[in-house]
């Protein structure tokens, strides 16, 4: 006859690692987190620097033992990108909100390039 498992037990012979997800726009990295911790019946799960709820991207979310090895993560350097929408304006200053036409600026492609190469790199 065998001992019965105890919920401890099982949450640590679960899996242990770091998961790769493709936040969509819309979730918050908290909830994003919160899902994926049911999912794979972990108590212990964070991720590694919170996106916008707006913003898609990676979210690097460490589960189990691997919550103990995010420091590093946290740490390291991270790439965005924008995408824009000229010519528009939003009541809300991003893509939420209703987006009325005004007058395109009057610039041309060097001009936009080295505005755009004042918000590369270490900002």
């Amino acid at each position: 006859m065998t001992s019965p498992v105890t919920q401890d037990q099982k949450k640590r012979s679960g899996i242990s690692g770091v998961l790769l997800l493709d936040k969509p726009s819309g979730l918050t990295s908290n909830a994003a987190v919160q899902k994926v911790r049911r999912l794979f019946d972990r108590a212990k799960a964070g991720h590694t620097g919170t996106l916008d709820p707006l913003a898609s991207g990676l979210l690097p979310i460490c589960l189990g033992e691997a919550t103990k090895f995010s420091h590093p993560l946290l740490e390291s350097s991270k790439t965005y990108r924008a995408r824009l929408r000229l010519g528009w304006r939003s009541t809300t200053g991003d893509s939420e909100g209703e987006l009325s036409a005004v007058a395109r600026p009057d610039f041309d492609e060097v001009q936009l390039r080295r505005a755009v190469g004042d918000l590369t790199g270490d900002i």
